[in-house]
């Protein structure tokens, strides 16, 4: 063993990243999760000058896709250099063809994978095998790690054995459950195991790389005469690898003490039933091995690390000779086949064997669903059951094809002086945060092993969160989420009237609720059946109004740190006063880079924070509380079943059938309004009196939560009380009502900040329970539709057409909704929108809550997602289609001109055919025309004419289609694909919202980064300038371009969309979207603000090419800048925070940055005088 033991508490990603930076020499890498922080560590410490074991710093590439990044690490070890990537699902796909090809050539690298569930139905970034298990015929070697401990210790073999075998290494470990949970630690002895490094088989492959010095030709075109042979030369390598893996497993055997190898078995050495599985999940399978084998029961677990090669007479030493039954638990489903892998697998192992044990295949996991011990002692009982089910699942009701298996929860495998801790926080609240800093400060101060793994709901923000601590003596093996706590908070108020969680109090279990209620609001507000279970079991019942400490301090609604030690006073997990102090260093390092101030504030929450907790004393009449909340029956069954069961995290109690109707992943549109969520801390009060009625706060709100309607005489009379209106401006007879959802609102302030009154018509207030009330909101939206009052192509009269997605799972304040918004409202109910995987995507489609919605006539976008890397593909392939199905229909309708005698009908199908591009006139034209083939008595040819068209009467209106994306896909995967659409001349319309960073996955550097921002996977600030994506498609002369910024130059936007939707050709706008990942000190409810900050720097141009203007086809709508570019960059954490890091960098590249905005206005001057000169 090593002499050197050090204890650390990190996670899974963090652990991996460790060894792969000391084996390796250059890392091509790409954004996806759950893999992206092991290459952000890399990033960040190859940016900070650490050593790999050769003395050197990692070169990091970052590549244009997962296929990018898997091409360069085939270079890289084609040149004789250590290689090594980080990347999980649909990644990994990208990657398979290099896989394939780098086996064959005999290439070592390592692809360390988060595994993930992949696209199908629907999106999942949860973990599973799904993605591994594409891979298992390419070639190259695989092994499963199950623990955080276990990947600390094995990343190392993945690299060693590459070296000696030189075929690739894929080392897989469970994403989100072990890639992201935090675990205390040991840390491998990098020196020792590096010591393992086979030096001869480091010469070799130095001698096969690539050189002009030692030549060679690699790669040949071969015909049946010789492929196979070749194929078949290789089997000795791969017969030889499970020795070499034993081997270098041994050898990490001898610095760690522990015990691995390519099978692990764990329990009774007389066992009769075992469990064959890999993964995070043999975790908890070893918990109940304990279990039941205390019990007596005779069972145990083989572990399965090394999963490619498989090796039979390996597997078959490991397993017990008294085996009777086994079962075969597969995380990945394969439609069709006759099991999963691992199940195909063990049944040939068995093949041929004396006495050879009946198998059983079982599925579970599938998309990161929570193992149970319960659910594992069910596959227990399953093999003795006399009527035991052969191939089956768990962890679901399967009420279709009853392939399930009952399992009675809970089951308490758990070591006895376990502590429970859960958190149920709002996204981006800092509840995440703070518990990960509560589990370092545990985990390294005070003598305990540590386990931290969050849960997260689907949304980017504002979404719930379940932060899961245990803390223990002895090493913690439960994967899987707590159920039973001994401390539970809920750190938002409206959790409690909404969500199950009471129930996972102990008893006699401590209860923190975050509240602004008094005790006789308690009584109140508190739903019965919370009541009651606080009295029946005896919870212990803390409140504090920590957000009102917050906003006392300066902190706004940052309440983390005050709740953070709350917990700490209530848990006793360590002393008080060790906690403080712990917490207040962690503060300070946090904090650092955003000033003195803000640290300050957050030492001062601490100390708040203590002190806070108030007792309530339960009365004795809670124990007869009853829970009067009902189910309104008149609801559609979607949202009956479906919606408000998984709104109400209760989505794992769905069976099968409830899914059927929409087994294909189509779901009825508009779901999100059945939310309703009340998570603004304060809300916009308008004051009709200084409103100007511009409109320019619903134009500019995230989430359509506000908006301006127009109400007649009849409508005004019969309006509730409180329903405040004036007289409406423009439009005689009519009143104008600016309405707020409160319970849809998140509070961002954007509205407020963009109001253009003088005196401010929309002010900020914080919230009380009165503002809840839905009546006049309900009243608004029952108001008739007020067409042709205003342009609807106008700003103002875009604001009173009824915004088509809406209550979006999107960040407060986000920059990029508010453009999808207003491309609904102007053309929403004639649009096929298709949208790439992306930030998009997740607030779109943030199951059950859809955001994307339909107009009172069942009309709206038509929304569909497709996968990140070929967006502008599927939307050539949409225009194609619509193209082809119209000109069938009109084909049908000019054969139907000749066929028919009525003039009336001849007359509707000539004035249809007239406007048949026509995007405003055609749709009438379509409705007039279905009209007279309804009415029209036909026969014979005209009558199938006319039947045709009927049939296809859903293209007869002319549409548009929107490609909708960000810079992630636009300037990186899928720029070759958005090139060809570009240069396709067919009629498409892309939008860009680039936010400048990849959004979804955490703010990943791409090629949309500008210089200097620092950025994941740009940690020392992005070198290269941001890429001129409007430029390069001005290369194509039909195509229409226009940057714009919707807080600059409203009316330049308006412009753009109309004109580029009017052009007959290609169009694409690009639009400044302001991200939370920008760190914008003023906060997300300026981000309006700051677009215009960005172009008054010169950061961001404005302009417009539209190739329809046959003089001056070049608009440029920005002036020189005003202001230099300091004034932009220290008012964002993304560039200040390279000032504290980097300071002479970041000097070095603002001044870059400034002379970049420069030239740019000044390319743009030239450009503009180049197209309208000619």
């Amino acid at each position: 063993m090593s002499d050197k033991k050090v204890m650390k508490t990190m996670d899974g990603n963090e652990a991996c990243a460790t060894v792969a930076y000391h084996f390796t020499d250059v890392a091509g890498i790409y954004p996806i999760t759950p893999s992206s922080p092991m290459s952000e560590k890399v990033d960040e410490w190859s940016a900070a000058g650490k050593k790999n074991m050769f003395g050197q710093p990692v070169r990091l590439v970052e590549m244009q896709s997962e296929a990018g990044a898997a091409g360069a690490l085939h270079g890289v070890a084609e040149a004789g250099a250590l290689a090594t990537t980080f990347t999980s699902s649909q990644g990994l796909l990208l990657m398979i063809p290099n896989l394939y090809i780098m086996a064959g050539h005999r290439m070592p690298a390592v692809f360390h994978v988060a595994a993930r569930s992949v696209a199908q139905q629907a999106n999942n970034i949860f973990g599973d095998h799904q993605d591994v298990m594409t891979c298992r015929t390419t070639g190259v070697t695989m092994m499963s790690t199950a623990s955080v401990q276990e990947v600390m210790d094995l990343a190392a073999v993945a690299h060693l054995t590459t070296v000696k075998t030189r075929v690739p290494f894929l080392h897989f470990h469970d994403g989100f459950r072990t890639s992201h949970e935090i675990q205390k630690i040991e840390v491998l002895d990098l020196d020792e195991a590096a010591k393992l490094l086979d030096q001869d088989a480091m010469a070799e492959f130095h001698n096969i790389a690539m050189n002009p010095e030692h030549p060679v030709h690699r790669t040949t075109v071969q015909g049946p005469d010789v492929y196979f042979q070749g194929q078949e030369a290789n089997n000795t390598t791969y017969d030889s690898i499970p020795n070499i893996v034993e081997g270098y497993m041994q050898g990490i055997n001898k610095i760690t003490g522990r015990d691995y190898h390519i099978f692990n078995y764990y329990g009774a050495e007389d066992a009769e039933r075992v469990i064959v599985m890999m993964g995070s999940a043999c975790e908890c399978a070893k918990e109940v091995v304990d279990y039941l084998t205390a019990q007596g029961e005779k069972v145990g677990l083989l572990q399965i690390h090394l999963f490619r090669p498989f090796d039979i007479q390996y597997f078959l030493n490991t397993l017990p000779k008294t085996v009777k039954k086994i079962t075969a638990m597969d995380r990945s489903k394969e439609p069709g086949a006759i099991g999963g892998a691992v199940y195909l697998d063990t049944c040939a192992a068995l093949e041929g064997q004396t006495n050879a044990p009946t198998v059983y295949g079982g599925r579970y996991g599938i998309a990161g669903r929570d193992v149970t011990p319960a659910q594992i002692k069910a596959v227990y009982d399953n093999m003795k059951d006399e009527n035991a089910k052969k191939m089956f699942t768990i962890g679901l009701v399967d009420d279709v094809t009853h392939l399930s298996l009952d399992v009675h929860e809970p089951l308490v495998t758990e070591s006895a002086d376990t502590v429970s801790c859960k958190f149920w926080g709002l996204g981006s609240d800092g509840t995440v945060g703070a518990n990960k800093n509560s589990a370092k400060i545990i985990g390294d101060h005070a003598g305990m092993y540590t386990q931290a793994y969050f849960e997260y709901d689907s949304k980017k923000s504002y979404g719930i969160t379940k932060s899961h601590l245990r803390f223990s003596k002895s090493p913690i093996r439960s994967t899987y989420l707590i159920k039973a706590a001994d401390f539970l908070a809920c750190h938002s108020q409206s959790y409690i009237t909404k969500y199950d969680m009471i129930h996972e109090i102990k008893d006699g279990g401590t209860f923190l609720l975050n509240t602004s209620w008094d005790a006789a609001e308690l009584e109140l507000h508190l739903p019965g059946d919370v009541k009651k279970y606080i009295a029946d079991h005896n919870v212990q019942f803390y409140t504090v109004d920590a957000n009102k400490i917050a906003r006392e301090l300066g902190l706004g609604n940052h309440a983390n740190l005050i709740l953070q030690a709350a917990f700490f006073k209530l848990s006793n997990v360590m002393p008080v006063d060790d906690a403080v102090r712990y917490m207040k260093e962690a503060a300070q390092k946090t904090y650092a880079k955003k000033g003195e101030k803000v640290v300050a504030m957050n030492l001062a929450a601490v100390d708040a924070g203590i002190n806070s907790p108030v007792k309530v004393e339960v009365p004795a009449s809670w124990a007869q509380a009853k829970d009067e909340r009902t189910v309104d029956e008149s609801l559609p069954d979607v949202v009956k079943n479906i919606v408000i069961p998984c709104n109400r995290q209760r989505g794992d109690d769905l069976p099968v059938s409830a899914l059927a109707p929409y087994q294909d992943g189509t779901y009825p549109m508009g779901t999100s309004k059945y939310d309703k969520r009340g998570i603004a801390a304060s809300l916009p009060i308008w004051d009709p009196a200084k409103c100007l009625q511009c409109n320019q706060c619903t134009f500019v709100c995230p989430h359509a939560a506000i908006r301006a309607y127009l109400v007649n005489e009849e409508e005004a009379k019969n309006a509730p009380t409180g329903f405040t209106m004036v007289d409406a401006k423009g439009a005689a007879g009519m009143k104008y009502r600016l309405q707020v959802s409160t319970l849809d609102c998140t509070g961002c302030g954007s509205c407020a900040e963009s109001c253009l009154a003088k005196d401010k018509a929309l002010t900020m207030q914080p919230v009380d329970d009165t503002m809840y009330d839905e009546t006049n909101w309900n009243y608004a939206l029952s108001l008739s539709d007020k067409p042709g009052v205003f342009d609807r192509k106008t700003l103002k009269g875009s604001q009173f057409a009824q915004p088509l997605v809406e209550f979006s799972g999107a960040c407060a304040g986000c920059g990029e909704t508010p453009y999808a918004k207003l491309i609904t409202q102007l053309y929403g109910e004639k649009t096929y929108w298709v949208n790439g995987v992306g930030c998009s995507t997740a607030w779109a489609g943030a199951f059950p809550s859809l955001a994307y919605a339909k107009n009172k006539e069942g009309r709206g976008p038509s929304y569909y997602a497709t996968l990140f890397e070929d967006q502008a593909e599927n939307g050539m392939g949409v225009v194609l289609a619509v193209k082809q199905r119209r000109n069938y229909v009109k084909l049908q309708a000019e054969s139907l001109l000749d066929l028919t005698g009525s003039e009336e009908l001849k007359a509707a199908i000539n004035a249809w055919l007239e406007s048949f591009e026509d995007l405003d006139r055609n749709d009438s034209d379509a409705r007039v025309l279905i009209a007279a083939l309804e009415k029209a008595e036909l026969t014979g040819e005209a009558k199938i004419a006319a039947e045709n068209i009927l049939k296809n009467k859903d293209q007869l209106g002319k549409k548009v289609v929107w490609l909708y994306g960000g810079d992630g896909w636009a300037y990186d995967i899928g720029y070759g694909g958005l090139d060809h659409v570009m240069a396709s001349n067919e009629d498409i319309n892309v939008f860009v919202v680039d936010t400048e960073v990849y959004s979804n996955t955490g703010g990943q550097s791409s090629k949309a980064t500008p210089i200097g921002a620092s950025a994941k996977f740009a940690d020392g600030g992005k070198k290269t300038a941001k890429k001129d994506l409007g430029r390069l498609m001005m290369n194509y002369p039909n195509t229409y371009v226009a940057s714009v910024a919707m807080g600059a130059n409203p009316g330049q936007l308006m412009k753009a969309l109309t004109e580029a939707v009017a052009h007959k050709g290609p169009s694409i706008i690009i639009a400044y979207a302001p991200c939370i990942n920008h760190g914008i000190k003023a906060g997300m409810g300026k981000a309006q603000a700051e677009m215009k900050k960005a172009v008054d720097c010169g950061l961001w141009p404005l302009y417009r090419y539209n190739p329809d203007k046959k003089e001056k086809p070049f608009s440029l709508d920005y002036k020189k800048p005003s202001r230099p570019v300091a004034d932009f960059l220290d008012g964002e954490v993304r560039y200040a925070g390279l000032k504290v890091k980097f300071p002479e960098t970041a000097e070095k590249l603002f001044a870059e940055a400034q002379v970049e905005a420069d030239k740019r206005y000044d390319s743009y001057v030239r450009l503009e005088k180049s197209f309208n000169e000619q």
